[in-house]
């Protein structure tokens, strides 16, 4: 089958101080990184014996985790296989890139935040710019809040043109029309960020081609719903794999909604889906028309 897999692990601990993330500066003691190796090592095993399946993985950790050795090794590992569609992350870029020398590029791929005030801004463009010269694929973002829009503005404009720079509506934030529209101009799909999705009872491909992992390998149909399918590890999960609808009010996670088959979202981030990278730049050109169902 193709199979999409969001993997989130123990880890929890991150190198920044966000005040807008619960897990700023968090530490793991030496038993919890270790914990969250085996863990990642046992999932890595499990995606590389496979074989008969087509695997896409997006890591989503709580924390930073591409300044663990752990992490940066086994995505250049699953790279390399050729039943790995795509394997990606979620990443603020404070760790070096070096790395990605021993990665296959054509199926590795980065989805980076910019968090202003938790990096120097030329450190952090400098890191993308390493990026764009390795030939990699990746997405660059920020969270919506005003503060961060003349940082954003910035970003845009020194960005590689090629480069998508999406933008994240801030949790709790109601923005007016007028604010909308200035975010809207540094990314085009802000509205599908803007306001969460009304998804009860609409169907969605999480719990059927796609699903969430945790580091135990409990298997759900995406983070944001408890409801357990089976384990990954005993192939339990596979008999419950199966069209469902959304059993939640909303979802304004784009890791959650993007799935949602009621939104366009598939065709707009083909070929780029789990890294956030659209099929064609939104602002190479007018925008695309927004489908909003259930907004």
């Amino acid at each position: 089958m193709d199979l999409t897999v969001l993997y989130r692990g123990p880890l929890a601990s991150c190198d920044y101080d966000c005040p807008y993330c619960p897990f700023a500066k968090r530490r793991d003691s030496r038993a919890e990184l270790a914990a969250d190796r085996a863990a990642l090592e046992r999932f890595a095993g499990w995606a590389a014996a496979q074989r008969d399946d087509r695997l896409s993985l997006l890591f989503t950790p709580w924390g930073e985790g591409l300044v663990r050795s752990w992490y940066r090794r086994t995505l250049a590992e699953l790279s390399r296989l050729p039943h790995i569609a795509r394997v990606a992350i979620q990443t603020n870029l404070s760790c070096r890139t070096d790395w990605l020398d021993t990665a296959d590029l054509s199926t590795l791929a980065l989805w980076c935040t910019f968090h202003p005030g938790q990096t120097p801004y030329d450190r952090f463009l400098g890191k993308t710019r390493e990026l764009a010269d390795r030939g990699a694929r990746f997405s660059v973002g920020v969270v919506g809040l005003p503060e961060h829009l003349e940082a954003a503005r910035r970003l845009r404009a020194d960005l590689p043109g090629h480069v998508y720079l999406w933008v994240n509506a801030a949790e709790g934030h109601t923005y007016t029309d007028a604010e909308a529209d200035e975010w809207a101009a540094l990314d085009p799909l802000f509205p599908y960020s803007r306001h969460p999705h009304r998804s009860a009872g609409l169907p969605c491909r999480t719990g059927e081609s796609v699903i969430s992992v945790d580091g135990e390998g409990t298997v759900r149909r995406c983070h944001f719903v408890k409801a357990e399918l089976g384990n990954l590890y005993d192939g339990s999960y596979r008999a419950a794999l199966r069209p469902r609808a959304c059993p939640l009010a909303v979802c304004d996670c784009h890791i959650g909604y993007v799935h949602l088959e009621t939104l366009p979202l598939y065709d707009v981030f083909a070929g780029g889906v789990l890294e956030r990278i659209p099929a064609t730049p939104p602002y190479a050109g007018p925008a695309p028309a927004l489908r909003l169902s259930g907004a």
